[in-house]
């Protein structure tokens, strides 16, 4: 093997760029050439290949994004779409793939699997924190200390006017980034995709909490939870609850930054182990983290599950509410 190439696809992620970084680096000092791949799979078929140094990425650990750029692409769903990326890749005499990405970017890869031979690892790259088989994702750190940096502040002017925040995080599937950051801001209640949102008792808390003399309080609201968003959520509540009620959706600011140094450390880890991965010839893998050290997991099985949350965190925010 003496080509690997690289790709992000999918949603960004802080922390992409040191897992880049890590990878070319990883490959040069195996006497190997690092090749990127811009814009992901849409790069793949259209041809654009870049061949990369250890100066090509320089300067962009601290980085958030991707320099590899990234794109959603429907087209290399298609057979088609498929022959035309695996004849690219053949072309630029590509040994092995790497891909950086979360859910949709490893059943990509999975499909692409079956009409190419070319080995490949995936590293899971989303702020989301919600691929089977590992307990990190590159990114959900620095996207769960940027909610906590905003909600405290949300919660200083919630105080100050004695009103109620319904604060929207993203989590189309998964409640993990909410999860986390309603137990590390003290939010009232957690509203999750993986649980249903009851009106009725989300008012009783609240009501609960006024008659402890609380004047101020924040729910934390997964954009995927089944009461439709915070802002039905919130028009719904605000029927039954005469109160101050005021919504933030945080959006793409989740996305972006420079990585905490946890994400740089664990993007490094990955880049470093994928790349030894494949040269010691394993395909179809995934890098995971298992707590202690990076673990290689079945990319088949890693697609078809999601990550259980975390049901002893809802139980602790049960009485930390109090």
């Amino acid at each position: 093997m003496q080509k690997i190439a690289l790709l992000t696809s999918g949603g960004d992620s802080p922390g992409m760029n040191a897992c880049i970084r890590s990878i070319v680096r990883s490959v040069i000092s195996h006497n190997k050439q690092a090749v990127g791949v811009m814009r992901g799979y849409e790069g793949l078929i259209h041809d654009e290949f870049l061949d990369l140094n250890a100066r090509s990425v320089s300067n962009i650990l601290q980085r958030g994004g991707t320099i590899l750029k990234t794109a959603r692409s429907k087209t290399f769903m298609t057979e088609e779409g498929m022959k035309m990326a695996y004849a690219n890749l053949c072309k630029a005499g590509i040994d092995g793939l790497i891909v950086i990405g979360g859910d949709g970017t490893f059943k990509g890869a999975v499909e692409f699997n079956k009409v190419s031979n070319i080995p490949f690892i995936g590293i899971p790259g989303t702020i989301d924190n919600d691929l089977f088989g590992t307990d990190y994702t590159i990114g959900f750190d620095t996207a769960l200390n940027t909610i906590i940096n905003a909600v405290d502040k949300i919660k200083d002017t919630a105080a100050s006017h004695d009103r109620l925040f319904f604060v929207e995080v993203m989590g189309r599937d998964s409640g993990c980034l909410a999860l986390y950051a309603g137990i590390a801001s003290g939010a009232e209640d957690i509203l999750m995709p993986e649980q249903k949102t009851n009106i009725t008792a989300i008012v009783e808390k609240l009501k609960e909490s006024v008659l402890r003399r609380k004047t101020s309080s924040v729910v934390i609201v997964a954009e995927g939870d089944d009461g439709g968003g915070a802002f039905k959520i919130a028009e719904a509540v605000k029927k039954e609850f005469d109160y101050d009620i005021k919504v933030t959706v945080l959006g793409h600011i989740q996305r972006g930054g420079s990585p905490t140094a946890k994400d740089r450390i664990m993007a490094t880890r990955f880049g470093a182990e994928a790349v030894a991965a494949l040269l010691n010839n394993q395909t179809n893998k995934m890098t995971g983290w298992n707590g202690r050290e990076v673990v290689l997991v079945d990319l088949d099985k890693a697609v078809k599950q999601h990550n259980p949350f975390d049901k002893r965190l809802v139980d602790y925010n049960r009485f930390l509410t109090l």
